[in-house]
């Protein structure tokens, strides 16, 4: 079955480029890293290290879509490889994380959709030891007003989309994140209330939510 025009939306806009063009040889080189300071390099560090330190994650989202839509729900990481997005009604849909791929389910329209979870620009905050080089590419760092962003890409395929990660100084904290695809559409999803550390049910990363009606 064909996905539902909202669901498609969520998975261009948010997590996958889809209905990109097949790359030219031009868009396929590589990509140009920041230029960084030593000082920046050693946030860069410990931006890794703080990532690397989640192991689970709950926290409230407002996702603000490249058309202005804010939505809400709950999100919860499991790393590595776990994740699950629940939005609070009246949305239908659900994402979740899980086994290498990414699922996306419409409970309304009874429609779901997976992607690799390696496609994605998200999956490279589910990595089990992210490194912020060799095959990611940082292009981007700003450090202003107590904040850190960095954008980042897949050194080998900076056309699947950019993740650019924010951050507070004090304590160094993982605040929000925006992804931009590949037709230059940027989501941006701000979390709240964010714990860290606290045990997860393993059921909220089934990703068999579509064998299951929704």
């Amino acid at each position: 079955m064909r996905p539902s025009r909202e669901l498609m939306v969520l998975l261009a806009a948010l997590f996958v480029a889809l209905g990109a063009t097949r790359p030219d040889p031009a868009a396929a080189q590589t990509p140009v890293a920041a230029s960084l300071t030593p000082a920046d390099r050693g946030w860069v560090q410990r931006v890794q290290d703080t990532l690397n330190a989640i192991t689970t994650l709950k926290a409230r989202f407002l996702q603000i879509a490249p058309d202005g839509r804010t939505t809400q729900g709950t999100a919860w990481l499991d790393r590595p490889g776990r994740m699950r997005f629940e939005y609070a009604k009246p949305s239908p849909l659900l994402l979740v994380a899980g086994g290498g791929k990414l699922v996306f389910n419409d409970s309304e329209l009874k429609q779901t959709t997976d992607v690799p979870l390696d496609k994605t620009p998200v999956g490279l905050l589910l990595r089990a030891n992210l490194t912020l080089s060799g095959d990611v590419t940082v292009t981007a760092f700003h450090h202003a007003g107590g904040q850190l962003q960095i954008t980042l890409v897949r050194t080998a395929s900076p056309g699947d989309g950019s993740l650019t990660l924010i951050f507070s100084d004090q304590p160094l904290a993982l605040r929000s994140w925006s992804v931009l695809d590949a037709q230059g559409r940027e989501t941006r999803v701000d979390l709240y209330d964010a714990r860290l550390g606290q045990p997860l049910p393993q059921t909220l990363f089934d990703t068999s939510i579509g064998e299951q009606g929704g």
